[in-house]
């Protein structure tokens, strides 16, 4: 049976200013960080529908039976504002529903929740994303510090794999391609600390999972594609079998 997952964010826009000697142009550009992810999940029983961080501002559901209709979700990349200004708010000051509060429930009731990193994941760069003390981490295994969470990491780092047993890691390859960088967060009570950075290089949570109320959540404080993992780590052949892990954990019967 194939399983429904709406993938929420992973999308920017780029606006540039062009000189030619006296002349200047402007260009904006589109870009999308989630191609990896959706090309490996093809064949598979995960359908995967990419929501970019545009059009969640108005198009991730007001309704609890909205969320519902979707078996996992994952947030990646786009900051908890989209969530809490949708246009009513924003620009016409009415009230709406908080759909952090409602993802909060949908996990309590059962559902499957994924954040992954990047720059507007969990506290994010200069602390904008902003994460910390909402509804969606009180449902995560991990806590957001208050500042700037970005650790880069140009010379890489290899996933040291402190819970090897974990379903999550069943049929990965025992060598993983480096990562280039994470979010720092720290872990709750209870959390399954699966991988994390090497001791060396601070021993940062790299992939946590959690339970709360019926529901599950799974924390990866990496990329899900460039910049944080280089193109090698995304052809790599573990790549998907890492999803595919991560999906079939969450779906998990107690």
């Amino acid at each position: 049976m194939t399983k429904k997952v709406l993938l929420v964010g992973e999308s920017w826009l780029s606006s540039s200013t062009h000189y030619k000697g006296f002349d200047q142009f402007g260009s904006v550009t589109f870009h999308t960080g989630c191609q990896p992810l959706l090309d490996a999940m093809k064949g598979t029983d995960y359908e995967v529908t990419h929501m970019p961080a545009h059009e969640a501002q108005d198009g991730f559901p007001f309704d609890i039976e909205g969320i519902r209709a979707w078996d996992i979700i994952i947030i990646s990349d786009i900051g908890s504002s989209t969530f809490l200004l949708p246009q009513k708010v924003w620009i016409h000051s009415q009230t709406a529903p908080n759909r952090l509060r409602l993802l909060k429930q949908w996990v309590e009731e059962g559902g499957k929740l994924i954040m992954a990193g990047g720059y507007f994941s969990f506290q994010g760069i200069d602390g904008k994303a902003r994460w910390r003390n909402t509804p969606v981490e009180e449902v995560l295994p991990v806590k957001c510090h208050p500042w700037d969470d970005r650790i880069e990491i140009p010379e890489g780092a290899i996933a040291d794999l402190v819970a090897p047993a974990h379903p999550i890691l069943k049929d990965m390859p025992a060598a993983w391609p480096p990562v280039l960088g994470v979010n720092e967060v720290v872990l709750k009570d209870g959390a399954e600390l699966i991988a994390r950075l090497p001791e060396d290089q601070g021993g940062h949570p790299l992939l946590v999972a959690g339970k709360f109320g019926k529901g599950r959540s799974v924390v990866w404080t990496s990329d899900m594609s460039p910049h944080w993992l280089s193109p090698a780590f995304c052809a790599w052949e573990g790549y998907r079998q890492l999803w595919l892990n991560m999906f079939a954990w969450l779906e998990a019967s107690e």
